[in-house]
């Protein structure tokens, strides 16, 4: 039953790699006290687990998942990580130069003490490092030595070995000593938690409303029905005459619908109001909570406030419409029966008042009928619409744009330098997802499916990273001994708690920030995902995007050195 289990896992590995997931989900909810692995270190562990039984895993889908997963970081925080440019990138970039340069240290100063040759050495960088380029590079390097046949066969033979060997706990202490332990050297997971949530609120990047299951209390715009009773409407008014009348009192409030002898009607401006009839009206909260007291008792009229509204997102682009304060705009024909709810400038949440004028790059959330919503936008700017269905030719197009922006190299020297198609798709996805915020004609993927992207990109990658490299692990350790797994917990180690009190004590960036650096800097993806899962946010790819793209050269330009120095 067992022999027949496991020769259907290495017929479908398919079915391997869905196992591994689905239990990698499961351990990763299990907690013991505050204690619990995540659903990335857990993954991993089992992908180990299940790769004992030799399951042979195409190489395209790890990197498809892979890539997926990192376009969906970059256009996730794409806006927000080219603003962090002028601030803290330069700091970034620092950090990155200042921890490769301890990760080059501690590898040197490990390959000194046991005597590892340039081979096993450049397998212990590679693999202690996470910085699988290496791999490719350094073997290029060590050919270009100018060695004997058999002992350059013998050097580069042993690289991928030793990289085994010194991968998984490379990957696996990153994703532990990050999600897990990290929080808690920082001050504590709820303190980090507490001070990542205000970075988010400083930052207006977290919008919790974005969870199904909470709702906001306060909603700006109302929309209120009421039985028209005020002495006002003694003798019938227009449509017209009753809005300037309660503007009088400094009521910027439409009225949207009428009930007038049973008939239920959207109204023109010379459609008559009498007493007895019932009519919507709607506005901003601060106006409709007055209404009221000049047009007569709110009612419950559920007929009458049953119909739909649109509600739509519009980035300011129109000269007519920047510069005007809003008393005036509200007086426009096209902005009869729209609603401004929200606006967001730079980022941030914009007050809004009768004096507010909006800029170009504005962007505004309004409420109206289909048809005056429409009217207003076009005179607005461009239209982002909600929408539940993702642009897959965007996605694909921009992910093949990345890609083979990192397949290309330039030269320093004699030393070939990419991106790798890997940080091309990470890149593709800041830009593109930068330019989607500036333009949001196009590009549009709903939160959902990032989620997806992001969730099932990471785990299928991790997990056919543990489903390969669990065999040679296991060789590797008889072939080179046990020590140079050892040697490469400490190349791994030292690095991470240096950068951790760096970030904290030196730079003193937030910790999710923090968290992020160390992340980008050792180039280990999955460790990023621990430490989101851990927070709950994903604040802090904004300090993984620089010191990953900078890390991926600088690693591998110390490699290169390393094979000309041991």
């Amino acid at each position: 039953m067992i022999d027949s289990f496991i020769n259907i896992l290495r017929e479908y590995p398919t079915l391997a790699l869905f196992l591994t997931v689905g239990l990698g989900f499961l351990i990763g909810k299990i907690r013991i006290g505050s204690f619990s692995l995540g659903s990335v270190t857990a993954v991993l562990l089992v992908g180990v687990a299940v790769g004992q039984l030799e399951i042979p895993m195409s190489g395209p889908v790890k990197m498809v998942f892979f890539m997926m997963f990192l376009f969906s970081i970059g256009y996730s925080v794409g806006p927000e990580f080219f603003k962090s440019l002028r601030g803290q990138g330069s700091r970034q970039v620092i950090f990155a130069v200042l921890m490769s340069s301890m990760c080059f240290g501690v590898t040197i100063l490990i390959a000194h003490i046991f005597g590892y040759t340039k081979g096993e050495t450049v397998g212990l960088f590679s693999g202690s490092q996470t910085c699988s380029a290496l791999l490719g590079v350094g073997s290029e390097a060590i050919q270009r030595l100018g060695l004997p046949e058999a002992e350059l066969k013998s050097q580069q033979n042993i690289i991928p070995v030793c990289y085994a060997v010194t991968y998984i706990f490379g990957t696996l202490g990153t994703v532990i000593i990050l999600g897990n332990l990290g929080p808690k050297l920082l001050g504590g997971l709820e303190k980090v938690k507490k001070q990542t949530a205000e970075l988010e609120k400083e930052l207006n990047t977290k919008d919790w409303a974005s969870d199904p299951a909470r709702v906001n209390v306060l909603r700006t715009v109302a929309y209120r029905s009421y039985r028209v009773t005020g002495e006002f409407f003694d003798t019938p008014q227009t449509v017209r005459d009753t809005e300037r009348y309660l503007r009088s009192f400094g009521l910027e409030v439409y009225v949207d619908r009428i009930r007038h002898d049973g008939n239920i009607y959207s109204p023109r401006f010379d459609d008559l109001i009498s007493a007895g009839d019932s009519i919507v009206v709607c506005g901003r909260r601060e106006y409709i909570v007055q209404a009221e007291e000049y047009i007569g008792m709110e009612t419950a009229d559920a007929e009458l406030l049953s119909y739909p509204v649109d509600r739509v997102g519009v980035v300011v682009s129109k000269k007519s419409f920047t510069g005007l304060k809003l008393t005036d705009l509200r007086r426009t024909k096209f902005m009869h029966g729209v609603v401004i709810r929200d606006a967001v400038r730079g980022g941030k949440p914009l007050e809004i008042d009768a004096g507010t004028t909006f800029c170009k790059g504005d962007r505004l959330t309004i409420l109206g009928r289909s048809v005056q919503v429409k009217k207003a936008a076009a005179h607005i700017g461009h239209v982002d619409r909600p929408s539940v269905s993702s642009d897959l030719m965007f996605v694909g197009l921009a992910i093949f744009i990345g890609g083979l922006f990192g397949a290309m190299s330039f030269w320093i020297g004699s030393i070939p330098v990419s991106f790798g198609t890997s940080g091309g798709a990470l890149v593709a996805g800041l830009v593109f997802g930068w330019l989607r915020s500036k333009r949001p004609t196009f590009g549009n993927i709903p939160p959902s499916a990032l989620w997806i992207m992001n969730n099932l990109g990471l785990n299928v990658f991790i997990a056919v990273i543990g489903i390969e490299a669990a065999p040679s692990f296991v060789s590797g350790i008889r072939s080179v001994g046990p020590m140079l797994f050892v040697a490469g917990a400490i190349g791994t180690m030292i690095p991470l708690f240096f950068g951790l009190w760096l970030g904290h004590k030196v730079f003193k960036f937030n910790p999710a920030i923090t968290l992020g650096c160390c992340a980008g800097t050792r180039t280990c993806t999955a460790s990023l995902g621990a430490v989101q899962d851990s927070l709950g946010s994903t604040l802090p790819a904004m300090g993984y995007t620089v010191t990953y793209a900078v890390s991926n050269i600088l690693l591998v330009i110390w490699g290169l050195i390393t094979v000309m120095i041991v």
